[in-house]
């Protein structure tokens, strides 16, 4: 994105844009839109989902989830760009467990890192996409459409979208599953949004299919779905900014079971600052050397900057951290308050004891214990820092020593760049 985008220039070129907009509607003039695909051109989508989850009728739990999309076009052709892009989702868990800062259990806030997926494709000017068959992501794909032609207030188009979902785990079916629908659109004219009046654009659809079987355990022999969104434009960007999401979707399954999911979401886009990591590296590792942190290192990774907390101290075999660890934590935090721009990702490790699935959740929830401490202190809020588990995957030396054991019992907090 153009680097005057957070600047006076940005900032008066969009008095002018909205004041513009807002004369064009008043006179009941059209206006084409538009996506604008620039080579270079980095952001990050931020999304939740908050949904109940019935089955057989029978509310069974409600999800908290977390979408954290990172994305970087490419290239750009005639209008088309190609773009790389991150898909990371996250679950905030919602029951206490036994961990804590010297008590036997403490609330947990973090989200908890679930699935990450990687994908290419293709959008042209109008929005339309093309995915290749074996990604998983963009769930949604072909949504906003923009008809060739201006628009005005009060104007309604429709043309054809579709869903992907992962359904490996629920249902052992081991393709992208794609779900068609129709999308009907109406242009709104300007609506606010966190102060802002930008042109946004209802979008509905309604799903009601008996699909054919596929390959898996169970699959769906009957899907009734709805959706509805107000999705806000950025004329300057060429992007969509943010969206707001009402629905239900329920799955009539072949084993006769019934699954709804039912809920609202909302997502926004966000632009991605460049990250001098060499350099922001050597400040944090000085900062740390001047406050005397011990144990902890930094280094730079695919992902951002790294700071590792080796030997962290926890009672054996718990997540329930040693009360002289805070003092440790509480000066990285300081840290960490000066990149407020940047999300963080809390990973924990653990030597080579146990099982693996025990390596995995002790990993997981000691983790999580610096991840709530972080956000109880107002350090990033629970939507900027995302948790997660490695066991003894990532080894940092030979867990054949006590030195070397001693170094991958740790946790490391990561800013990340995207």
């Amino acid at each position: 994105m153009r680097s005057g985008f957070l600047g006076k220039c940005w900032f008066l070129s969009t008095l002018f844009i909205l004041s513009l907009s807002l004369s064009l509607q008043t006179l009941g003039a059209e206006e084409l839109f538009y996506y604008r695909h620039r080579a270079g051109d980095r952001y990050r989508i931020i999304s939740t989902v908050h949904q109940d989850v019935f089955i057989d009728r029978r509310l069974s739990h409600r999800a908290e989830i977390l979408n954290r999309i990172s994305v970087e076009v490419v290239s750009e052709e005639n209008g088309v760009g190609k773009h790389r892009a991150t898909f990371q989702t996250s679950e905030r868990a919602t029951a206490a467990v036994g961990r804590g800062f010297g008590s036997a259990s403490s609330a947990v806030r973090s989200f908890q890192w679930s699935r990450e997926y990687e994908s290419e494709f293709y959008r042209d000017r109008q929005g339309r996409m093309i995915v290749g068959r074996q990604y998983f992501m963009p769930v949604v794909r072909n949504v906003p459409v923009f008809p060739d032609t201006p628009l005005s207030p009060g104007d309604r188009w429709s043309y054809e979208g579709y869903e992907v979902h992962d359904f490996r785990d629920n249902f052992g079916i081991p393709e992208p599953y794609s779900i068609p629908f129709t999308a009907h659109y109406e242009f709104l004219g300007l609506r606010e949004w966190r102060g802002r009046y930008l042109p946004a654009f209802s979008v509905s659809f309604r799903i009601r299919s008996e699909p054919p079987a596929v390959r898996g355990r169970i699959w769906p022999r009957r899907i009734i779905g709805d959706s509805d969104q107000i999705v806000f434009w950025d004329t300057e960007l060429g992007q969509p900014i943010a969206y707001r999401e009402e629905f239900r979707y329920i799955f009539e399954l072949s084993n006769g079971r019934i699954i709804e999911y039912r809920g609202w979401a909302e997502a926004e886009i966000i632009e991605s600052e460049y990250m001098d990591r060499e350099r922001l590296a050597r400040e944090i590792a000085d900062d740390i050397e001047r406050m005397g942190i011990q144990d902890v290192f930094v280094r730079v990774v695919d992902e951002g900057i790294t700071i590792s907390l080796e030997d962290i101290q926890f009672h054996a075999d718990t997540a329930i951290m040693l009360p002289g660890e805070r003092e440790k934590i509480d000066r990285i935090a300081e840290i960490l308050l000066r990149f407020p721009e940047r999300d963080i990702q809390v990973g924990g490790h653990t030597a080579l004891a146990g099982t693996p699935e025990g390596r995995m959740l002790l990993s997981t929830q000691r983790a999580a214990v610096v991840a709530d401490y972080l956000i109880e202190m107002n350090v990033r809020t629970p939507d900027r820092i995302v948790v997660r588990g490695y066991g003894a995957l990532r080894p940092l030396a030979d867990n054949d020593t006590e030195e070397g054991m001693r170094r991958n019992r740790r946790v490391e907090i990561t800013i990340l760049e995207n």
